[in-house]
């Protein structure tokens, strides 16, 4: 890290780079089968280290094959459980931890992605953001719904971050809005935004 670096407070990192057709948010639980050769062996390699791989929405291309041009906001993770019982294949749940930007990137001979990003520092609290009541209230009942376990815990209904986030993650949304949702860095904005599609939606 250079020294301009550390005088803005933007600390870098090198991160693989996982492009997937989903958004990851922060706090999200990701399952995922790994069969292709480039991400099982990156997937050993965090576990070992115990280091964070990048996912990131693609913006062009596919999952398989030829490495896939990534939106260049992304969320870390970290494995969490990894199964290797089904042969070629890894199944690893990992964590949504938080959130990036590649500012550069180049791709291995095996065809992985890794890329220079810069973290994008966490949300302040914002526990008087307008509609936060309603849209933990519908969150509450959603969870239960789906099955809390398909949650980490702690639960943060008094946290829009956490609020907003989880929304974005199951609500039926396009993907292009859930990148954008993820890349909004302004807690009560992205609350509102859902909360108004709620409303819409006439779910609250």
């Amino acid at each position: 890290m250079g020294l301009l670096d550390r005088i803005a407070g933007r600390p870098r990192r090198e991160l693989p780079i996982f492009p997937l057709g989903t958004v990851l948010f922060p706090g999200a639980m990701l399952p995922l089968r790994i069969f292709e050769v480039r991400y099982m062996d990156m997937a050993r390699a965090c576990l070992r280290q115990a280091t964070p791989f990048g996912v990131c929405l693609i913006r062009e291309g596919q999952e398989v094959g030829a490495p896939a041009v990534p939106e260049p906001v992304g969320c870390a993770a970290l494995i969490g459980d990894c199964d290797a019982a089904e042969l070629g294949i890894l199944k690893v749940r990992a964590e949504g931890q938080g959130r990036f930007r590649i500012l550069g990137s180049e791709v291995t001979k095996q065809g992985l992605i890794v890329a220079e990003v810069e973290d994008i520092g966490a949300e302040k609290p914002s526990p008087d953001a307008p509609g936060l009541a309603e849209c933990a209230g519908f969150l509450g009942k959603a969870i239960t719904g789906i099955g809390e376990d398909r949650f980490k815990a702690p639960f943060a209904f008094d946290d829009a971050s956490w609020v907003g986030f989880r929304l974005a993650e199951i609500l039926p949304l396009k993907m292009d809005v859930k990148q954008k949702l993820l890349e909004l860095t302004d807690a009560s904005m992205r609350l509102a935004v859902l909360h108004k599609f709620l409303k819409q939606q006439e779910l609250i």
